[in-house]
């Protein structure tokens, strides 16, 4: 029912920043709970951040907290990922995912599995 497009992905050194977005076609974002996740090559897709539909609730890996920030404007039809204070280990393919129904439980929402949408991808990479 929606379609999910990141960009903003790039090529930074570390200590840079980098905010992704991303945008919803086909059906309004305000109805979904977003969570962006990230995978490196050889590993597993991980969790970084949440934010409910409203807004007014966000969740954050422990590994991203206090230099991530996720934000949505539900105007623009955007779900953001501001990355500040960019390291190494967060070089990875981030992808934005949605959900209408996924329950605001860190249990689910860290699952990959708890999302029906997801986007394409974004390429971030962080250099010493």
């Amino acid at each position: 029912q929606v379609q999910l497009v990141e960009s903003g992905g790039g090529f930074v050194q570390a200590g840079g920043s980098l905010r992704l977005s991303c945008a919803a076609a086909g059906r309004t974002i305000s109805g979904y709970t977003v969570g962006w996740f990230r995978q490196a090559p050889g590993k597993e897709r991980e969790f970084v951040a949440a934010i409910i539909r409203s807004g007014g609730s966000t969740y954050y890996a422990d590994s991203v907290k206090g230099r991530f920030t996720i934000s949505r404007d539900n105007a623009e039809n955007t779900v953001y990922l501001q990355m500040n204070s960019l390291k190494p280990e967060d070089t990875a393919v981030y992808y934005c995912a949605a959900d209408a129904t996924v329950p605001w439980k860190v249990v689910v929402l860290v699952r990959p599995r708890g999302y029906d949408y997801w986007g394409q991808g974004t390429q971030v990479t962080v250099s010493l």
